[in-house]
């Protein structure tokens, strides 16, 4: 008896409390992330990651990160980069960044798995207006391409 008993508890949780705990993990995240992937990890002067978002709730700030992945085989500490950022109602604003990724000393700052390295860097905080925005964001090294880029995209979060 108390062996149909252990039978019917573990066929109450699997029917039950892990499908409730499966549903409760389906939220909704407030953000938006849009990686573009460079052909042939060889990332052309001439080519631009671009993208578009909209935001519709203003009641709040946003954090806007730089998300750029390489492999390990990466020759340089940082990147150059041309980010572009048009905001409703305006014209698209550049701004020339250079992005440390390493150190000769400690390696690189991203987070790693095996030979592929993921960088997020914060560009901004800031309230945003309810609209469409449109990115564009191109490299500005000497080396043309630039090799071993695996991707480039914005991430946006609420703060």
């Amino acid at each position: 008896m108390a062996l149909i008993n252990k039978i019917s508890l573990n066929k109450i949780v699997l029917v039950f409390v892990i499908p409730l705990f499966l549903f409760s993990a389906c939220t909704q995240i407030n953000l938006y992330e849009k990686n573009i992937s460079i052909p042939n990890l060889k990332w052309l002067n001439n080519f631009n990651a671009s993208g578009t978002f909209s935001l519709v709730d203003t009641n709040t700030n946003y954090n806007v990160y730089l998300v750029l992945r390489h492999t390990d085989a990466y020759m340089y500490n940082n990147i150059w980069l041309n980010v572009g950022l048009q905001i409703p109602g305006d014209s698209m604003k550049y701004q020339k960044l250079n992005i440390p990724l390493g150190a000769d000393a400690t390696g690189w700052y991203g987070i790693g798995m095996n030979d592929i390295w993921e960088h997020r860097k914060l560009l901004a905080t800031l309230p945003l207006k309810k609209g469409n925005y449109n990115f564009n964001i191109s490299q500005i090294m000497r080396d043309n391409p630039l090799l071993h880029v695996m991707s480039v995209g914005l991430r946006i979060e609420k703060r």
